[in-house]
């Protein structure tokens, strides 16, 4: 996870992109249980990390300098993505709706990327167009994201805690 890989803040977070697509795709190929629980619990904490960077380092960054509906969505976003993420890694492939849950969270994931990558208009076209130094930012976000690998590789991350949208109970 060297700083070299990622050319600035942007590219490190479309590898991120990149990497959990490829586990989405492995997962809809999946047969066995164990292999399916596997590839859930990595997606789980793939994103579990890249929500933590993005909503602690990166949106920040960027607040009142690219439009604050971008990056509000973009909450709202993660928060309907931290509700399945919780129930995906504390279930198993024996609970009922688990393959759907992970199918509506790639869903989820592929909206959510479209609009940060989306050309001239999504967020990280915005973000370009700031004075925020992408290379500075980058750089933080590596720290924190090895330091949440780490965490997640000794004890296990937190459950992804909604921040925008407060849920009630049923």
């Amino acid at each position: 996870m060297a700083s070299e890989n990622y050319t600035d803040a942007i590219a490190l977070l479309k590898a991120d992109h990149r990497k959990v697509e490829n586990l989405f795709e492995q997962f809809e190929k999946a047969t066995s249980a164990s292999r399916k629980q596997k590839l859930a619990h990595e997606i789980c904490t793939e994103l579990k990390i890249h929500t933590l960077i993005e909503e602690e380092i990166f949106y920040p960054a960027f607040r009142g300098k690219i439009k604050d509906k971008t990056l509000d969505e973009a909450y709202v976003e993660h928060d309907g993505a931290k509700v399945l993420v919780n129930d995906i890694d504390a279930g198993s492939p024996d609970d009922d709706f688990y393959d759907a849950k992970v199918k509506v969270l790639s869903e989820e994931i592929k909206h959510h990327v479209h609009e940060e990558e989306m050309p001239s208009e999504g967020m990280f076209a915005q973000c370009r167009k700031t004075d925020v130094d992408l290379v500075a930012l980058r750089d933080q976000m590596l720290a924190r994201k090895k330091e949440l690998m780490a965490q997640a590789k000794s004890a296990g991350l937190p459950l992804a805690k909604p921040a925008a949208v407060h849920l009630i109970a049923a």
